[in-house]
């Protein structure tokens, strides 16, 4: 394709939402120039679908459940009020938690503020701590973290190799069910390790899982600093912004809050369906010209 026909293409088809800093450019992918009309009634079944969903809808009958990690990003979209308070109470005890945790109001045994975070989990219950961590993390964090997301004897070896004190650690443990076995097996080795340094690994240890599960049950048992609920609505998979992805975000520093209101104001626009995008594209283009003084920056205002 000519270079001129690639720029036109490229100046109906590259959207770039300024005030959130996103971008997406879609022009090089081939698809022919009535696609969208095509689509359009796959697309309006599928944003039918979707609001079902975010209204309350029953998306796996054979387990009955909701899908909600829509609600975690904005609560008011929550179908209950009963729902909507349990999310905002969650992520209110998970700042006091953090905020506790860094003024070293909760420390460890010799009152020594921790400084090391320890997260095991598997599959969802790590994956997302793991990009943010990997995405956001900095030397400057107040506290830095480590991760058991498989059940492989030795990488636990050398994870506990790599935390200098393990008596300023902060053990997470996340999973929903409070029984998956990898997770399991994560938990009774750090405990184990904790025991052998003298630690009591109650003092150090947080988890994330469903109310009522075995490791909630165990957690109770065995006194550990807090719990945190993983709903039976949000699936592993989606489930960074609940309490398995932001409260290791909230431990290494990061806004929650601002977390949330960018994920929130993305779920706004992907809301909008692609007609009107590409119309507006349009009227912009139409209003401020051919924004081809921009070529060098990439960037269509």
């Amino acid at each position: 394709m000519a270079f001129s026909s690639l720029w036109q293409r490229f100046q109906k088809y590259f959207l770039r939402y300024a005030d959130l800093d996103f971008s997406i450019d879609i022009s090089r992918m081939k698809f022919p120039a009535d696609f969208f009309e095509k689509m359009r009634p796959g697309i309006e079944k599928a944003f039918a679908a979707m609001r079902e969903l975010e209204s309350g809808a029953i998306a796996n009958p054979g387990e009955k459940r909701m899908v909600g990690h829509y609600w975690l990003r904005n609560p008011a979209l929550a179908p209950t009020p009963e729902l909507r308070a349990n999310i905002e109470e969650t992520n209110k005890r998970i700042k006091k938690f953090a905020a506790d945790v860094h003024a070293g109001n909760i420390a460890d045994e010799s009152r020594r503020p921790f400084q090391h975070i320890l997260l095991i989990g598997i599959g969802g219950s790590a994956l997302g701590p793991e990009l943010v961590a990997d995405a956001l993390g900095s030397a400057d964090d107040p506290m830095d973290i480590y991760f058991f997301d498989n059940t492989d004897p030795d990488g636990f070896d050398r994870v506990f190799d790599k935390i200098d004190s393990l008596s300023e650690t902060l053990v997470i443990v996340v999973s929903k069910s409070g029984g998956t076995k990898e997770t399991r097996n994560g938990m009774v080795e750090a405990e184990a390790k904790f025991t052998q340094k003298g630690l009591h690994f109650g003092k150090h240890a947080v988890a994330v899982t469903g109310v009522g599960s075995e490791l909630d049950k165990y957690a109770e048992k065995n006194q550990w600093l807090a719990r945190f609920p993983m709903h039976d609505w949000i699936g592993g998979r989606t489930s960074v912004m609940s309490a398995v992805g932001l409260l290791p975000m909230a431990l290494e520093g990061f806004d929650t809050d601002e977390f949330l209101a960018g994920a929130a104001a993305m779920d706004e626009r992907t809301r909008i369906p692609v007609d009107v995008v590409l119309r507006r594209q349009r009227k912009r283009r139409e209003r401020y010209g051919d924004p081809t003084l921009q070529r060098s920056a990439g960037v269509v205002q």
